[in-house]
């Protein structure tokens, strides 16, 4: 297990180094996504054939110009989804599993406030049950996601 902290270096980096180093899957469920470094790395995974998915909070994703252009450009499939009441709460998660093997989770919003202004911490971890928790987290919001008409075509 590593934990990386924006106070001391870049967790961007951090990030972008290990979706390079994927090979084949990335499922990403994502508060808030504005750093364009880190979309454009999830669209070049998708493009050397790593299987992407992108679930994004429905509310955060309206603000956001980077995600927006991200799913519009329909390179992999992206779902918008809500809290436990709607439309009204949050999904508020911030974690991806890389490869069915690794783990990246903790308060880190894909954002460029994250990168450059807020006091922010990563935890990556290979622990077997954690992936698989996390896992079986994304595929039920995943599933619940597709029934909302959201989801961009790709």
């Amino acid at each position: 297990m590593e934990v990386k902290f924006a106070r001391n270096e870049s967790v961007a980096s951090t990030i972008l180094r290990l979706l390079e180093a994927t090979s084949s899957s990335i499922d990403a469920a994502l508060y808030r996504l504005n750093n364009p470094r880190l979309a454009e790395a999830l669209e070049v995974a998708a493009q050397r054939g790593v299987r992407v998915r992108l679930l994004l909070d429905g509310s955060k994703y309206q603000e956001s110009h980077v995600a927006q252009d991200l799913r519009g450009r329909a390179v992999f499939p992206v779902r918008l989804a809500f809290g436990r009441q709607g439309s009204g709460s949050k999904m508020h998660h911030k974690f991806v599993v890389l490869d069915r093997r690794t783990v990246l989770t903790g308060s880190y919003n894909w954002t460029l406030e994250s990168e450059d202004e807020n006091h922010e911490n990563l935890i990556i971890s290979d622990d077997q049950a954690l992936v698989e928790a996390y896992s079986g987290e994304f595929e039920a919001l995943w599933t619940a996601a597709a029934g909302d008409g959201l989801e961009g075509s790709y």
